[in-house]
């Protein structure tokens, strides 16, 4: 019977051993799937925040606004990880790009990924009022959610939330702000205009 016991035991202890280094081999995998890197990109509208994982872009902060961000203590610095964002980024700030080919990953509800994702339809230097953005997914009842969703937007300018107005043509509210907001749509009407010949 104490042998029983024993190899039980021995049994019980092997299982324990085999979890616990299991679960300490997932948290290892988990915390390399978790590195977050950051770099400041000087743009014409301040010091703007990226953060991605090595592979994608996660945000993009403001320097001021509802939608201001800070780099965290954890992340790691490195501008080489954002090459290809800060190229285009530069591109479209000089009028030479008017969309964004990028790897994006983004948390969020599926309501509001809906947003995000219909925000990327409007197109480079037009503008659509949140009853249009709402029509757009499907939820003509929605406008609230949709606004609040546009809000939240957390890679701006790329996912592009700026082009989103009041029904009566107002500039409503925006994560960097009101100035930037402003900035971005007249970037985007001038170099949209259409160039008539005589011109």
């Amino acid at each position: 019977v104490c042998g029983q016991f024993k190899s039980r035991a021995l049994l019980y202890t092997k299982i324990l051993q085999m979890c616990v280094s299991y679960r300490i081999h997932r948290f290892s995998k988990l915390q390399i799937f978790m590195t977050t890197y950051y770099h400041y990109y000087k743009s014409p509208v301040g010091k703007l925040l990226l953060v991605g994982d090595g592979l994608n872009l996660t945000a993009l902060g403001f320097p001021y606004g509802k939608m201001k961000r800070k780099s965290e203590v954890a992340w790691i610095k490195d501008g080489s990880t954002f090459k290809n964002t800060v190229d285009q980024l530069e591109a479209f700030f000089a009028g030479e790009r008017k969309s964004f080919d990028l790897n994006l990953s983004v948390m969020g509800t599926p309501f509001r990924k809906s947003v995000w994702s219909a925000l990327m339809d409007i197109p480079y230097g037009e503008t659509w009022s949140y009853s249009e953005l709402a029509n757009h997914i499907g939820r003509p009842n929605a406008c609230r959610a949709v606004g609040s969703a546009n809000g939240m937007n957390p890679i701006p300018i790329i996912i592009p939330c700026h082009r989103v107005i009041g029904s009566n043509g107002s500039l409503t509210g925006f994560g960097g702000g009101l100035k930037t907001k402003k900035f971005l749509l007249e970037l985007e009407s001038k170099n949209n205009r259409v160039v008539k010949i005589g011109e």
